[in-house]
């Protein structure tokens, strides 16, 4: 028996190496993984956080899993492992960057795993890409929409 499936929301960025490419192949995987995925347009935007660094390219994938999140999360990880992503302290340069956004109406809170993001609500660089492909996914923490919360930020 499947289980259900859940809207899954995946922030993408790059700014190390052919930052296309990266991203690129971070959409083919994410295609295999996802079902129903949508891919928004990618925009390059300045970086945020830790010194001087490239700018970055970002965008948004949207679709549906039925993995449970830890495990899709894995999967993200193990795609940026293949691309090469090395951690050496926070908001270091990245040669790719997948954050995951939702997991359906998941709220979790663990040291590796927080849902939906805590950040995301206050990033451009996700929210333009998201409400672009998937503007009514609802944040289940405010219960506002993407769209909503784009909206806020801008204004």
């Amino acid at each position: 028996m499947r289980t259900a499936d859940h809207w899954v929301a995946v922030a993408l960025g790059s700014n190390v190496g052919n930052r296309r490419v990266h991203l690129e192949y971070a959409i083919v995987r994410l295609r295999a993984i996802l079902r129903a995925a949508r891919v928004s347009t990618l925009i390059e935007t300045a970086p945020v956080g830790v010194g001087p660094q490239r700018p970055y390219l970002n965008g948004a994938v949207v679709g549906t899993s039925s993995a449970a999140p830890r495990d899709f999360l894995e999967s993200l990880r193990a795609i940026e492992h293949d691309r090469g992503r090395e951690r050496p302290f926070p908001g270091a340069p990245r040669t790719l960057d997948l954050d995951l956004i939702f997991f359906g109406s998941a709220v979790v809170s663990e040291p590796d795993l927080c849902l939906p993001h805590p950040r995301f609500r206050d990033r451009l660089f996700v929210l333009q890409p998201l409400a672009e492909i998937a503007p009514a996914l609802v944040d289940p923490v405010t219960g506002l929409t993407v769209r909503e919360l784009l909206d806020r930020l801008v204004s």
